[in-house]
């Protein structure tokens, strides 16, 4: 498969093919590059990586079929067209992909959690859909552990009127290496909430990505990130609205802490001529806790029809508010005891939306070991 003309109109976003050969390996001048460390994805940008596997265990819920594919399977590519190099080397190398249904009208009683380890040896790379046919609802947790070189894609394709609930969690060793691509295709009055936590790996570079098929779409987007000394943590979401009357909400927030810690945040909106009655929302934020941390945020949005209900963006990055702090301590807070305050009360309201308990209390516990360094 070749080129596909039907591209989405920001600059950042100018190719999609399932052809390694349709993108020039980056060099790092590239505006989709230029924040990511090039020397340190180890080949997965030129394709040179020696292969491997990452072992995937699904523990799906008594209403879900999970299934192990080929590559010729249908399923595989509708949702998604790859927009860089790494993405598209993922879709040509793949072996495996795992597909998971959820038919008409069911609703899940459990989480179903797939779970993704590396074995720390050579290149992985992957492949999932996600499917809910109209009218169903589901969880879907996204586990990643372990050592791992691993570039992968993954496909949530939400029939009409179905809600899909998703938990990514990279909680990768400190020497793993993870590009992936998540995008969801939302049909009429399909939901599609979304809560990505990345606090592991060496580099990680995740951009999740929305589109719509009809009308009353609505989607949500929450992240939370905790960048260590070392660290690069990059972000890249993209909502393409193409169909009117939907909605989108993002809220990312990251904390950073040691030199040369970096993180990275790219939010793309687009509203299309044909968006109307689209109301959107992005927001980004993230507290600098020590020197030699460097946090880029950077929205955009791009409105091509007068008729919105409503569009904006807002990023913000600094230190600890000292008024909040200052408050803690006139009334016999620690210092230190203070801060863990105001740190976990920045990050509290997204937490609470996290669905599954077990991750919740996971990623809090994770939140506080950080804070311990």
């Amino acid at each position: 498969m070749g080129l596909d003309t039907a591209k989405p109109l920001s600059t950042l976003h100018e190719k999609a093919s399932y052809d390694v050969a349709d993108f020039a390996v980056p060099t790092g001048r590239e505006e989709e590059w230029r924040f990511t460390p090039l020397s340190r994805l180890k080949g997965l940008h030129e394709g040179v990586a020696a292969s491997a596997n990452v072992v995937v265990h699904v523990d799906a819920a008594p209403e879900v079929t999970v299934e192990t594919v080929g590559r010729d399977d249908a399923r595989l590519g509708r949702a998604y067209v790859p927009a860089d190099r790494v993405s598209a080397q993922a879709y040509a190398s793949f072996e495996k992909a795992t597909v998971i249904t959820v038919a008409r009208e069911a609703v899940t009683s459990t989480p179903t959690v797939v779970t993704l380890t590396g074995a720390g040896r050579g290149a992985a790379y992957g492949h999932t859909v996600v499917k809910l046919e109209p009218m169903a609802e589901a969880v879907v947790v996204l586990d990643h552990q372990g050592s791992a070189l691993y570039a992968d894609n993954v496909e949530f394709v939400v029939g009409e009127g179905a809600t899909l609930k998703v938990i990514s969690l990279q909680d990768w060793a400190d020497d793993a290496v993870h590009v992936s691509h998540h995008h969801a295709l939302l049909a009429k009055d399909a939901t599609f909430r979304s809560f990505v936590v990345t606090l592991g790996g060496d580099l990680v570079r995740l951009s999740p990505s929305v589109s719509y098929e009809g009308p009353g779409g609505d989607a949500e987007l929450n992240g939370l990130y905790f960048v260590d000394a070392g660290q690069h943590l990059e972000h890249r979401l993209l909502v393409d609205h193409s169909r009117p009357g939907c909605r989108s909400n993002v809220d990312y927030r990251g904390a950073l802490q040691g030199t040369d810690a970096h993180a990275v945040w790219i939010g793309d909106v687009i509203i299309r001529v044909e968006a109307e009655g689209t109301d959107t929302y992005e927001l980004n934020r993230n507290l600098l806790l020590t020197d030699g941390a460097r946090a880029d945020s950077v929205p955009n949005l791009e409105i091509l029809t007068g008729e919105v209900t409503g569009a904006g963006h807002a990023s913000t990055s600094g230190r600890l508010d000292d008024e909040h702090l200052f408050y803690l301590q006139a009334r016999g807070i620690p210092y230190e005891d203070a801060r863990r305050l105001v740190i976990r009360g920045f990050f509290a309201q997204l937490v609470e939306k996290i669905e599954v308990s077990e991750l919740r209390e996971r990623v809090l516990a994770r939140v506080e070991a950080e804070l311990e360094k």
